[in-house]
């Protein structure tokens, strides 16, 4: 068992319900927990340990929403997201946590601008979905931050945004791109040497919490209204990318 602190404990605890919360109802909250694992844990290992967790949170928003996914949107991301994993894996080797920390939260914060952006001069996603060009570079860049710091969240969530998608069809969609992806990343994260038996440990405990998460989010997501529901995806990207850059 880690030997943490008692408010140590505390925070993972909070993380773990926003791991959860983040899979049903919030999908940028995911951030928060990102920066909590990792200013709780060492940075690496922090990272092999919350993967776990969002995979038992995907199993539960797959479940919950897997009538909603736009199967079409999946597949033309594909290529693009294998690419930004394979880049992700790279950079792992050749760059340290402040390099990381700070490549990831500039990434961020200019997805959203250029969100906030197109949606200002009044561009809208046409009927089959945001052009391939979009596709690719949201995939590539929804790749390499899942697989550097699990932070894709925010990145896949302006992507999906843009496609005006209502919030079911948001979070089934969401739900099956990160189940997969993340269950992609196991093989990766065990080479890496950052899924370790403590953090298995440490997860064991924390799933709980995960658990208790989804469904909290499974009933706010159906009382969130569209507009709010953006605010509250785009609100909790800009606070999770100025944390990574601080």
């Amino acid at each position: 068992m880690p030997d943490l602190a008692w408010f140590a404990w505390a925070l993972l605890g909070l993380a773990a319900v926003i791991v959860g919360l983040s899979k049903t109802a919030v999908p940028g909250a995911g951030t928060l927990a990102v920066a909590i694992f990792a200013a709780v844990l060492p940075a690496k290992q922090s990272t092999g340990t919350l993967l776990l967790l969002l995979i038992v949170a995907d199993l539960f928003a797959v479940t919950m929403y897997r009538r909603h996914a736009n199967w079409r949107v999946l597949l033309r991301l594909a290529p693009a997201v294998v690419v930004g994993i394979l880049l992700g894996v790279l950079f792992l080797f050749a760059a340290n946590d402040e390099w990381v920390k700070r490549t990831i939260g500039v990434i961020l914060l200019t997805v959203i601008a250029v969100t906030l952006l197109r949606r200002r001069m009044g561009r809208v996603a046409a009927s089959e979905g945001p052009h391939r060009v979009a596709a690719a570079t949201y995939g590539t860049l929804g790749g390499f931050t899942t697989m550097v710091a699990n932070a894709a969240g925010p990145v896949m969530s302006m992507y999906f945004l843009a496609a005006r998608f209502p919030v079911k069809e948001f979070l089934g969609t969401a739900a099956w791109f990160f189940a997969i992806v993340n269950i992609a990343k196991v093989p990766f994260s065990v080479g890496l040497g950052i899924i370790t038996p403590p953090g298995l440990v440490l997860d064991l405990v924390l799933v709980p919490f995960v658990v208790g998460g989804a469904f909290l989010g499974r009933w706010l997501a159906g009382r969130l209204d569209q507009v709010l529901f953006e605010r509250l995806v785009i609100g909790f990207t800009i606070v999770g990318a100025v944390y990574l850059l601080v």
